[in-house]
């Protein structure tokens, strides 16, 4: 089992957190544990992202906690020494991918074009983030480029909720979902209903 295998083993939705205060870093990852979804993707959109991961990371040891966003290398080195497990991209970055390689840790890249997918496969990448996949044709679109690449999986962010995620989740070629639909309103009952729709 490679680490992006064991990383999706028991993750079938990847939550897209924003951190606007540090102090909202704890009380926010502790509601989607208790609500069932241990898995946060922080974005570096904000200027605290790197410490919550870091806080994150040390109160909630086994919380998959990864940084999102990242659209440089310096972003991924500062994301992975604060402790990021894994790192999403909104594109696909040369250089995020070779310092996640040194790493070892994943990286999903966003692609939504063959011309992407094809550059991708050529950094040894096959688990892709299709975003914004409400924007790029969703789930017929990933059905669509799986035919020429079968041994790309996906990531569709963007345009999922409760009402189709077990569509996007029943094909074969999707890992997980992506999304911050979850993260509106209280989270902790969010993620229960959420966790108890995914089974």
């Amino acid at each position: 089992m490679d680490k992006y295998e064991a990383f999706f083993k028991d993750t079938k939705v990847v939550p897209v957190v924003v951190i606007k205060n540090i102090e909202d870093t704890i009380p926010t990852l502790k509601a989607m544990c208790e609500g069932g979804i241990p898995v946060a993707e922080i974005t570096f959109r904000t200027a605290c992202a790197a410490e919550a991961i870091a806080l994150g990371r040390k109160e909630l040891p086994d919380m998959k906690i990864g940084a999102g966003t990242i659209i440089n290398g310096a972003q991924a080195r500062q994301a992975i020494e604060a402790g990021a497990t894994f790192i999403v991209s909104p594109g696909l970055s040369d250089e995020v991918a070779a310092v996640c390689k040194e790493a070892d840790i994943p990286y999903i890249p966003g692609c939504v074009t063959p011309t992407e997918i094809m550059h991708a496969l050529e950094l040894g990448l096959t688990t892709l983030k299709f975003f914004p996949a409400n924007v790029y044709g969703g789930l017929s679109a990933i059905k669509a480029l799986s035919a020429p690449f079968p041994q790309v999986k996906f990531l569709p962010t963007g345009g999922a909720n409760e009402d189709n995620i077990l569509e996007f989740l029943a094909f074969e070629k999707i890992v997980a979902v992506g999304g911050s639909f979850m993260m509106k309103g209280d989270i902790k009952e969010n993620c229960a209903r959420l966790s108890k729709i995914l089974g």
